[in-house]
């Protein structure tokens, strides 16, 4: 006891260790991502890698900046609706491209897709929720042990290697 007549904490482990550390510093074996949903750990069908997935972000991000450039010339926009017009580029060509073909201009180039858990195509209602999802931004912040966003699991998708 202290001179306040309050208890202190034992010397030792600390109480904080466990949830600060995360799961595998509380002992919990989680095994690689995608394994328990019945994915490879490598190679074609394993889950892409945050690297690949951010290398397209900005390819397709790009992408879009150059569209919206030749948008905001022709229609003379100013800079507030450029930007607008950016996101609003970026959100078509990920809602239009991964729901008819699971794949954007950025992902072909990295060598991964979308692909959804149950094996059918994202198809377009889903393609529009992801999108949605992560134009938003936030969403696709937060993250799941197989490196599933917010937008993926609210369109049963994951994004893996070709």
């Amino acid at each position: 006891m202290s001179s306040s007549g309050k208890e202190r904490p034992a010397a030792g482990a600390r109480w904080t260790q466990t949830w600060l550390g995360g799961a595998r510093s509380a002992g919990a074996d989680l095994g690689y991502p995608g394994e328990r949903l019945g994915l490879p750990e490598q190679g074609g069908g394993a889950v892409a890698g945050y690297g690949r997935r951010l290398l397209a972000l900005f390819i397709d991000w790009g992408l879009s900046l150059l569209v919206a450039s030749f948008l905001a010339r022709l229609f003379e926009l100013s800079p507030p609706e450029r930007s607008l017009t950016t996101l609003l580029v970026f959100g078509v060509q990920s809602w239009v491209l991964v729901g008819l073909l699971g794949i954007t201009i950025g992902k072909r180039i990295c060598g991964i897709r979308v692909a959804r858990l149950d094996g059918r195509p994202v198809g377009p209602v889903w393609g529009l929720a992801r999108a949605v999802l992560l134009v938003a931004v936030v969403p696709a912040l937060i993250w799941d042990r197989d490196y599933r966003g917010l937008h993926d699991r609210a369109a049963n998708t994951i994004v893996v290697n070709l």
